[in-house]
C-alpha cells in the first residue's frame, strides 16, 4: 500500500469515528439542537486553529529553523576563512597598491555600529579591486591553491551553502582561480594576455573575499565577542595587528 493510500485511510478512518461519535451523542442526549450548535462552534473555531497553526506558528518554527541554519552556514565560513581564507586575503591585499584609501573601512574594531558596517560594506562596494600581476609569484599560488583544493570540495558539498549564494559564488571563484593555474603545466614565461586573465580572476575571488570578510566580522561581532578579538588580532589588512593581547 502506498503513503498516499495510508494517509487516505487514516484519514476516512477519522472522519468515520467523527460521525459515529456525533450519532452516540444524539442517541445518548436526544438533544439535535445542542449537538448542531457545538458542531457548527467547533467549524468556526477551527478557521482560527488554522491561522494559528499553519500561518503563525509555523511561521515562527520558519524562522528558528532558518536561523538554526544560518548559524550552521557561519561556522563553516569561519572555518574557511580560518582554514586559508585569511591567508590568501593577505596575500592579495599585499599586492593591492591602492589598499591604502580603503584600509580604513577594513579596521574592525570593538565599537563599530551596525551603521558602521553598512557604510563601510557600501564603500568597499564601490572599490576596484586590482593586485599587480607584475609582483604575482603564480607557482606559489598555485601549489597553495592545489594544497587547499580538497578543503574547497568538500566546503562545496556541504548542504548548508544553499542558503548563501554569495559565500557559494567565493568558494566557486577561488576554485576556479586553482583549476586555471592547475591546467597550466608551467607558469614561467606565460604571454601577457594569459597572464592578464588570470589576473581577472584573482581579482574577482579578492572582490568576493573581501566582501565575504566584512560580514563575517559583524556576525562575529554580534554573536561572539571572544571568536570577534581573535579576527580583530589577526585582521590581514591591519599591518600593526598581532595575535599577542596586549
Amino acid at each position: 500500500m502506498s503513503l498516499l493510500s495510508k494517509k487516505m485511510l487514516f484519514g476516512m478512518s477519522l472522519i468515520i469515528l467523527s460521525v459515529l461519535f456525533y450519532l452516540l451523542d444524539y442517541l445518548l442526549f436526544r438533544n439535535a439542537r445542542d449537538l448542531i450548535f457545538y458542531t457548527i462552534m467547533d467549524i468556526a473555531f477551527m478557521f482560527i486553529q488554522v491561522l494559528l497553526v499553519t500561518i503563525i506558528i509555523q511561521e515562527l518554527l520558519d524562522i528558528r529553523e532558518k536561523q538554526v541554519r544560518m548559524q550552521k552556514l557561519n561556522t563553516v565560513i569561519g572555518v574557511f576563512f580560518s582554514e586559508f581564507g585569511t591567508d590568501l586575503l593577505s596575500y592579495f591585499s599585499d599586492l593591492d597598491r591602492n589598499l591604502g584609501t580603503i584600509r580604513n573601512d577594513l579596521l574592525v574594531s570593538a565599537q563599530w555600529t551596525d551603521d558602521q558596517f553598512s557604510k563601510a560594506m557600501e564603500r568597499l562596494g564601490s572599490y576596484i579591486y586590482k593586485v599587480e600581476p607584475e609582483k604575482l609569484d603564480l607557482e606559489r599560488l598555485k601549489q597553495y591553491l592545489l594544497v587547499k583544493r580538497d578543503f574547497l570540495l568538500i566546503m562545496m558539498e556541504n548542504p548548508n551553502l544553499m542558503e548563501h549564494e554569495r559565500f557559494t559564488e567565493l568558494l566557486l571563484s577561488v576554485f576556479h582561480l586553482g583549476e586555471e593555474l592547475k591546467l597550466r603545466k608551467t607558469i614561467e614565461d606565460l604571454p601577457c594576455e594569459d597572464c592578464d586573465h588570470i589576473a581577472v580572476d584573482i581579482n574577482r575571488a579578492y572582490q568576493m573575499l573581501v566582501r565575504e570578510w566584512i560580514s563575517y566580522m559583524k556576525h562575529l561581532k554580534d554573536n561572539f565577542p571572544y571568536l570577534f578579538s581573535l579576527a580583530m588580532r589577526t585582521n590581514p589588512f591591519d599591518q600593526d595587528a598581532s595575535v599577542i593581547v596586549s
